[in-house]
């Protein structure tokens, strides 16, 4: 059995094909990773072409700095949504920072106005993350009880599980939800792992 720590040989594998300068290793990496990027890019900046910005710097710097990721800090998908998250903080606070100073707001309730939307947004992205990187059976019961507003009972019929089990995937869904605005801390990508 392998270690509970070591990281997946995949992830493994990835970095070293990339640290050797292999094209084919980057476009397998955009297509696995593409979108969660993009996705997370756009829940913070809510702006599409900003997002495909933020989507081709996190593969460029991923191309150019493949050993920034350490596998004992967690997988490899955590740390480019870390990646992502953090360039796309940074252009919220650069874009809208520079909007307060040319409109002359630059008192200090314009900066919490513009640190609660980074929170906000950081929130939004992680719990948005969190969502995609559950197991299926906790996200399935989730999007029948938010989306289609079944019950448990519902939702077990549904999924053709006992109703307890139905009790116990949506309890453990939203606690794994709940953790998005626990951690959610103004510039750090908190919970998504080595990438700060």
């Amino acid at each position: 059995m392998a270690k509970k720590d070591a990281p997946p040989r995949w992830d493994r594998k990835m970095q070293q094909r990339l640290a050797r300068g292999e094209a084919a290793a980057l476009g397998e990496l955009y297509d696995r990773f593409a979108s969660l990027v993009h996705g997370l890019a756009h829940r913070v900046l809510g702006d599409e072409r900003a997002a495909d910005g933020i989507t081709r710097e996190v593969f460029a710097h991923v191309w150019e700095h493949p050993d920034a990721y350490d596998p004992k800090q967690g997988p490899l998908r955590t740390w480019v949504a870390a990646l992502a998250h953090r360039l796309a903080v940074q252009r919220l606070r650069a874009t809208e920072t520079a909007a307060l100073a040319e409109a002359g707001h630059g008192s200090a309730e314009a900066t919490e106005e513009l640190e609660r939307r980074v929170r906000h947004a950081s929130v939004a992205a992680r719990a948005d993350y969190i969502v995609q990187a559950m197991p299926a059976p906790l996200r399935a019961a989730l999007e029948l009880a938010y989306f289609q507003r079944r019950d448990y009972r519902q939702t077990a019929a549904d999924l053709g599980v006992t109703e307890d089990e139905a009790r116990r995937r949506l309890r453990l869904g939203l606690q794994l939800l709940s953790t998005a605005h626990d951690a959610a801390s103004p510039g750090t990508p908190p919970g998504y792992g080595g990438a700060a």
